[in-house]
C-alpha cells in the first residue's frame, strides 16, 4: 500500500551496514543540519552526533570532534550522507570499544539487531530450515515451496514475499493471524508483499518478537542476520509456550512453598527450562548446576543424566564413559532420538555450545517428556494461582505493549516485573520523555525494599504530573503486586500514549488535545463518508460485538484492503468471531500495531475497543500526512494522483492533508522510527518523481492488464 521505496545509496556494502528504519532516521538527521547553501561540513557533525542516543553516553562533543579530525584534515569540508553514515560507524566501533563487550540481555526474546557484525551462524540456519520443512510441509500453499534445502539460501528467498513468515507465526501462536487476509497469489507486487511484511512484523510484536529497527524493505531484501534474529524469536516462542503454570500446572513440583511459586511465575521462559533441567539433574545425581545453554553443555554430560532420568529405558552405559565430547554427544543425539525428539542439531553444535540450538533441543525434550507429577492435587493448587480469564487478557495487551516500544528491559511477567518500578521508569520516559528524574531512581537488581518503593513513588508521581486518576494509590501498592491498581495505571499509561501520539500529528494544525470523544467521532464520519449508514454511540456499543463497524471503518481508510466476500452476517458466535479475527489482521496489515484478542472485540471490551479505533484513526492520519507531504504543491499537484483512499477529515473537519506532519511512522515508535521525517524534507526531486510514478502504477495493478504491468515492473528491478 505503500508507495514507500527506501533509502539507498550506492555503496551496497555500506547500506548492508543498516536497516531501512536506521537509514531513515539517519538521513532525516543528516539532513536537518544542513546550511543554507544545502551543505553539511564535517564541523556540523559533532553537535549532533553527541546528540544521539547511541553516543551520548559515551562521547562528549570535543571527543567526537577529535576522532573526526584523525579521519578529515578539514572540518570546513563539505561531506555528503554516505560520508556522514562511514563517520557515523566508525564512532559506533570506538564506542563499542570503549564500553567493552556489550552484555547480553538473558531473556531469548532479545534477538541482536547490531549493525556491525553482519555473520550467519550456518547451524542455525539449517536447523530453522530444517524446522519450517516438518512444521509447514503439509501447507496448502507453501508445500509447492518445500522442503527447503539447508545448505542453500533457499531460506532468505522464500521470505522476500512475506507469507513463510506469517504462516511461521501461526505455527508459534495459532489463529495470531487470520491465513485470509494473506496475499498468497504466484506473483504478488511490490504493494502486497508490503502488505504482506507489514502484517507480519505487526503479528510478530503481538506475539512477543522484538522487531525494534526491522523493516518491511529489510524483509523484501531478505537481509539474513535479520531474517534468522526473527525467525529465531518466533521458533523459541513456539518452544517455550508451555514453559508457564497456566499450561503446564505441574511445573508446581519445580518449587516447594508459595513464595517459591510466585517466584516461578516471575521466571523467564528459559528460566524455567533451566530450574526443570536442575530438577532432574540433581534427582539422577549431577551435582554441577547448569547456569546457560551453552558452556555448562559442551560435554555432553549433563544431556547424559538428563535423559537417563527421562527415559532409562534407551540409556547407553556407554555414553558417560566415552571420553571424546563429540562422540558423547552423538551418543546423546541417539538416545533422544529414540525417545521420539526430531533431530534438529548435530554433535558439533553442542560440543561448540551454540545456545540457540542447545535451548530449542532441551525445550523438544521437555514436550517430549517432563517427567514432571500427575498428581491432582499439586495441579488443582498451580492452577488456583493463575489469573481469572480478563485478568490474563489484559496482562497479555500490556506486557505486549511495553515490549513493542523497545526499551531496554523485556518483560516476561508483568505483574512480577513491574514490582520494582524500573520497567514503569522506563516507559514513562519513552512516552514522555524527560518525566524521570534518574538520578532518584535505583537500576535492578535491588536489595533494599525502600529502594523500589522510591522508584514507585516516583512512578505514581509522574502519573498524577500526566494527571492519571490514582486516588488512594502509593507507590507501595506496586512494590505490593496490586494486580487490579497496576492494570489501572497501565491502561492509563497506553492511552495516553495513544493520544499523544495523535495529538503530535496534528501539531501543525490547532494542536487540540484528543479526546476517547474524537476518535468516536471521527471514525462514525469517516465510515459515514464512504458511504455507508452503520454508526455506534460509544465504544461499549453492543453491535460492535459483530464486526461490521470496524470492518467498514478500515474499508473506509483503505477501499482495497477488506474483501468482503470473507465478511459474515456476524449473527452467530463463530461468524463474530470470523470477523473479529478478520479485523485485526486486516488492521496490522494496514500497519496498525494493536495487542487486542478476537475475544475482545466479541464481548466489547471498551479499552481495547478503543486502542483500535485509534490505532486505525493514527494510521489513516500519518498516511494522509505522508501523503501531504510527498505531493509537491499546487502548480505540480496534478502530476502526481492521490491514492484510492480519500484524504481523512480531522477531528475539527478541516483539511488533515495539507496541515499534519507526519513525523511518525508506527502506532507504537522506537527510538529509530520515532525521530523519522521523510517526504518533503528529506526526499530530493528524483525521489520524488518516482513517488509518483509508483502511485501512477499504484492504481493500475487491479486492472485487467495487472499481471502484464507486473511483469514489466519487476523485470526493471
Amino acid at each position: 500500500m505503500s508507495s514507500y521505496i527506501g533509502v539507498h545509496i550506492s555503496d551496497q556494502g555500506l547500506q548492508s551496514q543498516f536497516t531501512q528504519v536506521e537509514l531513515r532516521s539517519l538521513k532525516s538527521k543528516f539532513l536537518s543540519i544542513k546550511n543554507q547553501n544545502g551543505k553539511v561540513t564535517v564541523g556540523d557533525l559533532p553537535s549532533l552526533m553527541a546528540k544521539l542516543k547511541a553516543f551520548s553516553s559515551m562521547f562528549n562533543e570535543e571527543e567526537i570532534t577529535g576522532i573526526l579530525s584523525e579521519s578529515f584534515s578539514d572540518l570546513s569540508s563539505d561531506i555528503d550522507f554516505e560520508g556522514f553514515l562511514r563517520a557515523y560507524l566508525n564512532l559506533q566501533s570506538r564506542a563499542k570499544t570503549k564500553s567493552g563487550v556489550a552484555k547480553h540481555d538473558s531473556s531469548f526474546l532479545k534477538a541482536t539487531t547490531t549493525t556491525l557484525l553482519h555473520t550467519i551462524n550456518e547451524p542455525e540456519k539449517s536447523s530453522y530450515a530444517v524446522h519450517i520443512n516438518i512444521y509447514l510441509g503439509d501447507d496448502p500453499f507453501l508445500k509447492q515451496f518445500l522442503p527447503l534445502d539447508p545448505a542453500t539460501n533457499d531460506l532468505f528467498n522464500l521470505v522476500r514475499d512475506g507469507v513463510l513468515l506469517c504462516k511461521l507465526i501461526n505455527v508459534a501462536v495459532p489463529g495470531t493471524i487470520d491465513e485470509r487476509a494473506i496475499n498468497t497469489k504466484q506473483v504478488l507486487n511490490p504493494w502486497e508483499r508490503n502488505e504482506n511484511h507489514t502484517l507480519c512484523l505487526n503479528s510478530a510484536k503481538a506475539i512477543g518478537c522484538t522487531v525494534v529497527n526491522i523493516g518491511t524493505q529489510d524483509l523484501v531484501e531478505g537481509r539474513p542476520h535479520l531474517v534468522l534474529g526473527l525467525i529465531s524469536q518466533i521458533i523459541k516462542i513456539q518452544l517455550l509456550a508451555d514453559l508457564n503454570l497456566k499450561k503446564t500446572p505441574q511445573l508446581v513440583e519445580l518449587v516447594e512453598d508459595n513464595t517459591d511459586v510466585e517466584e516461578l511465575m516471575g521466571l523467564a521462559p528459559e528460566k524455567v527450562l533451566l530450574k526443570w533441567m536442575n530438577f532432574h539433574l540433581k534427582k539422577g545425581g549431577y551435582e554441577k548446576p547448569v547456569t546457560n545453554f551453552s558452556s555448562d553443555l559442551k560435554d555432553g554430560k549433563a544431556y547424559t543424566y538428563l535423559l537417563n532420568v527421562l527415559a532409562p529405558e534407551h540409556c547407553d552405559p556407554s555414553t558417560l564413559d566415552c571420553k571424546d565430547p563429540k562422540e558423547r554427544a552423538k551418543l546423546v543425539l541417539d538416545h533422544s532420538e529414540k525417545m521420539g525428539c526430531k533431530r534438529y542439531l548435530k554433535p558439533e553444535d553442542i560440543v561448540e555450545g551454540s545456545a540457540n540450538l542447545n535451548l530449542a533441543f532441551v525445550a523438544q525434550i521437555f514436550h517430549q517428556r517432563s517427567g514432571l507429577t500427575t498428581d491432582s492435587k499439586t495441579i488443582s493448587f498451580a492452577e488456583r494461582m493463575t489469573d481469572d480469564v480478563q485478568t490474563s487478557r489484559e496482562e497479555r495487551c500490556y506486557r505486549l505493549w511495553i515490549n513493542s516500544l523497545g526499551i531496554a528491559t523485556y518483560v516476561n511477567n508483568l505483574f512480577e516485573d513491574v514490582r520494582n518500578g524500573w520497567i514503569l521508569l522506563e516507559v514513562l520516559d519513552k512516552v514522555s520523555p524527560g518525566s524521570v528524574n534518574w538520578k532518584q531512581a535505583t537500576k535492578p537488581p535491588i536489595k533494599m525494599p525502600f529502594r523500589k518503593v522510591e522508584n514507585c513513588n516516583q512512578v505514581v508521581k509522574i502519573g498524577g504530573q500526566l494527571k492519571f486518576s490514582l486516588v488512594n494509590v502509593g507507590g507501595n501498592d506496586i512494590v505490593q503486586g496490586n494486580k487490579k491498581l497496576i492494570l489501572a495505571f497501565l491502561w492509563q499509561l497506553m492511552r495516553y500514549n495513544m493520544l499523544q501520539l495523535l495529538k503530535n500529528l496534528r501539531s501543525r494544525s490547532q494542536g487540540k488535545e484528543i479526546t476517547d470523544s474524537d476518535i468516536l467521532k471521527w471514525a462514525n464520519r469517516k465510515v459515514r463518508s464512504s458511504g455507508r449508514t452503520t454508526q455506534i454511540e460509544n465504544f461499549k456499543d453492543k453491535s460492535l460485538s459483530n464486526g461490521i463497524f470496524f470492518l467498514e471503518f478500515l474499508s473506509s481508510v483503505e477501499p482495497r484492503v477488506v474483501n468482503w466476500n470473507l465478511v459474515t452476517k456476524g449473527e452467530t458466535d463463530e461468524q463474530k468471531r470470523l470477523n473479529a479475527t478478520y479485523i485485526i489482521s486486516v488492521a496490522r496489515k494496514l500497519g496498525c500495531s494493536i495487542f487486542l484478542l478476537p475475544e475482545d472485540i466479541m464481548e466489547v471490551n471498551q479499552k481495547m475497543i478503543l486502542t483500535l479505533a485509534a490505532s486505525i484513526m493514527y494510521w489513516s492520519l500519518q498516511k494522509a500526512a505522508e501523503e501531504g507531504e510527498s505531493c509537491p504543491s499546487t502548480a505540480n499537484s496534478s502530476t502526481y494522483p492521490t491514492p484510492e483512499a480519500s484524504p481523512a477529515p480531522s477531528v475539527s473537519g478541516e483539511d488533515d492533508v495539507s496541515s499534519l506532519n507526519g513525523e511518525v511512522s508506527n502506532f507504537n515508535i522506537d527510538d529509530a522510527a520515532s525521530d523519522t521525517t521523510v517526504c518533503s524534507q528529506i526526499e530530493n526531486e528524483e525521489l520524488l518523481q518516482a513517488d509518483g510514478v509508483a502511485k501512477e502504477l499504484h492504481k493500475l495493478w487491479d486492472s485487467p492488464n495487472s499481471q502484464v504491468l507486473s511483469d514489466v515492473v519487476l523485470s526493471t528491478m
